[in-house]
């Protein structure tokens, strides 16, 4: 499996540069490289760089280098033996186009960020976070040794969002500005206690553009605004009011407005969670910040949507049905121009010109580079996929609900698998996706989809389970269950529910309240019980009241745990150690309600992983996870 990321497209438009990443088995680890590709698809992709994870590549305005971030394989050593201090981390490095070796440029404790050029081509800005003095292994005994982290002192916290699942601990790590010459030499632009995150350069290279937490309540609340700075360093100016959520921002062409994604923050806690994520325009010098997308039918992809300013408009990429769109807005908002659309999901893009490149993952392949219509790479090479087949159905309230259904090979009657997504607010959708392909593999008819709660069907579809998830999303996911079961080669009697996250929440309450159709279930990640979630979670203090207290909402009625003692069915719970999205005690606690019931259920813990394990867990672990599960349903459904 080769997974390529989004390209960076030199300024004359002929020439790309990817990263494609890779399951390396043997050292039990993710790889990845650099490799060139021409835009009109005269040649083949070449591999450009052979380092152990070369990411996030930028060519720079004049064409003559490449900027990217190199992280090694683990701690080790340099030429000559001396150990390299912050090996590991990934660090900034640029490489002449023309031919040559890369030159690394920053080594920094925790790493460097995704790097920026100046519009001159002769500086680099990137975020990264500064360790506090003695912390993540700054910290020496008197003898010199490395003070390792639980040899730290105590942490002291004073605010809501002192951690975040897959990095660790905020209060500690702040992240901040950097600026590189390409001498090597390098100088910090903020600091304090608040992060500063992604910074974009000025078209005139005088100023930073960036998002940060300047008002008093930061790590309290999901605000964040759009600021700016000189580059050289200096006062930082907010040009928004503190109640957006935002996401990217990007410089307009002629440098008076910046472009930006967000979402509305609400007040405090209050109502924050699911919401579309528009794009808005404010003004540099000042003034009020304006939406040019209609926040109910437009939302940044997620993960890894991207914004970019060109002469003709910005663009967007949008969920829509399962979809990825890739959309060009006016500088004015209005109706958007679909550049890139159909079955099928744009994973990144870069853009010089009139040029775009887009790397697209489409229903048989894992993503493949493309400039205009003509597919540049075939990084996908081999791959073979059974069909992803579009199903609709209708809730007993009348409402429409989206899926889709991948069959195994051969006649049926198939056991069924129903396997919902987390978020909620997120999307199944129209590209090749391993978990239905595995299951599918292994002879089960996998059905999924959209109910309500998911992103890419309007903002309204999303909100509509507020105060209500579990009950409102089963009406949908049954129905949807329903319409597939409708085919003669599916096996209605032998059906069994997964899902992980938010998707192990709705497993848990299907085996509560409807487990009558089902033979088996399999709950991973999952929230069980939103009260102790409200504490232990990284974001449950926001997310909870957001969207299991709206409208009255009860923590207790739309707990599945609430439910346990229904639950008859045979139940494996999956659950990572370093969960802190939703912590193992969600795992715990609905593993000893089971077991005291007398049910058939089975805990699986993985050490040493988060709240990604499905995702970006060790590949040992993910093959480990896939084992379980078949055998889970092998063995009961």
């Amino acid at each position: 499996m080769r997974l390529p990321g989004a390209p960076t497209v030199s300024p004359d438009g002929r020439t790309a540069v990817v990263a494609v990443s890779r399951l390396e088995f043997a050292a039990d680890s993710y790889t990845s490289q650099l490799w060139l590709l021409r835009t009109d698809g005269s040649a083949a992709p070449t591999q450009l760089t052979h380092g152990w994870h070369d990411s996030a590549p930028r060519i720079s305005p004049d064409g003559r280098w490449l900027a990217f971030l190199r992280a090694t394989k683990a701690a080790g050593s340099r030429a000559g033996g001396a150990k390299a201090e912050h090996d590991g981390a990934p660090q900034l490095c640029v490489l002449p186009l023309a031919g040559g070796e890369p030159r690394r440029l920053t080594d920094l404790p925790l790493g460097a960020g995704t790097p920026a050029w100046s519009p001159d081509s002769a500086r680099l800005a990137f975020s990264a976070r500064v360790p506090a003095e003695g912390r993540y292994g700054t910290g020496k005994t008197e003898d010199g040794e490395k003070i390792g982290a639980d040899g730290e002192a105590p942490r002291r916290i004073t605010r809501y969002f002192y951690r975040v699942d897959g990095l660790g601990f905020l209060l500690d790590r702040p992240a901040h500005l950097f600026v590189a010459d390409l001498d090597g030499s390098l100088t910090q632009v903020t600091d304090g206690e608040r992060s500063h995150g992604d910074p974009v350069w000025s078209p005139d290279g005088r100023s930073l553009a960036f998002v940060s937490e300047q008002h008093d309540t930061w790590g309290d609340d999901l605000a964040a605004d759009v600021c700016v700075m000189p580059a050289d360093g200096g006062e930082i100016r907010a040009l928004t009011d503190t109640t957006l959520s935002v996401g990217l921002c990007r410089w307009a062409p002629d440098g008076r407005s910046v472009l930006f994604t967000a979402s509305l923050a609400g007040e405090g806690r209050v109502d924050p969670v699911v919401r579309n994520e528009s794009l808005w325009s404010v003004p540099v010098e000042g003034g009020t910040a304006t939406q040019l997308l209609d926040p109910e039918a437009y939302t940044l992809a997620a993960p890894g949507g991207d914004i970019a300013a060109t002469d003709r408009g910005v663009l967007f990429t949008n969920e829509h049905r399962g979809a990825v769109q890739l959309l060009r807005v006016p500088f004015d908002g209005g109706t958007p121009e679909v550049l890139l659309d159909g079955e099928r999901q744009v994973a990144g893009f870069g853009v010089a010109g009139d040029t775009v490149v887009a790397t697209i993952a489409g229903l048989a392949d894992w993503g493949e580079v493309y400039a205009g219509d003509l597919k540049l790479s075939d990084f996908s090479a081999g791959v073979t996929a059974l069909e992803q087949v579009e199903i609709n159905a209708t809730a007993p309230d009348g409402y429409p609900v989206h899926g889709w259904v991948v069959k195994p090979a051969g006649d049926g009657p198939h056991p069924v698998l129903l396997m919902i997504h987390g978020g909620p607010f997120a999307q199944y959708g129209w590209r090749l996706f391993d978990e239905a392909q595995v299951y599918a593999g292994a002879g089960y008819a996998v059905v999924y989809g959209n109910p309500r709660g998911s992103s890419g069907y309007g903002e309204a579809h999303g909100r509509a389970v507020r105060g209500n998830v579990g009950e409102v999303t089963a009406t949908d996911l049954l129905a949807l269950l329903d319409a597939a079961l409708a085919e003669d080669d599916l096996d209605a009697d032998r059906v069994g529910v997964l899902g992980g996250s938010h998707g192990g929440f709705m497993t848990t309450w299907l085996a509560g309240r409807h487990g009558d159709r089902f033979k088996a279930a399999i709950s991973e990640r999952a929230v069980n019980a939103i009260d102790s979630f409200q504490g232990s979670s990284d974001i449950g203090w926001v997310f909870a009241d957001s969207l299991y207290g709206a409208d009255g909402g009860s923590f207790e009625q739309q707990s599945p745990l609430t439910y346990a003692g229904k639950i008859d069915i045979p139940m494996l719970i999956i659950h990572s150690e370093q969960d802190w999205r939703c912590p193992v005690e969600q795992a715990q606690r609905l593993f000893v309600a089971l077991k005291r019931r007398g049910t058939p259920v089975e805990l699986l813990l993985f050490p040493g992983e988060g709240h990604e394990l499905s995702r970006s867990g060790r590949p040992s672990h993910r093959v480990a996870r896939f084992d379980a599960i078949l055998e889970w349903f092998g063995r009961h459904v």
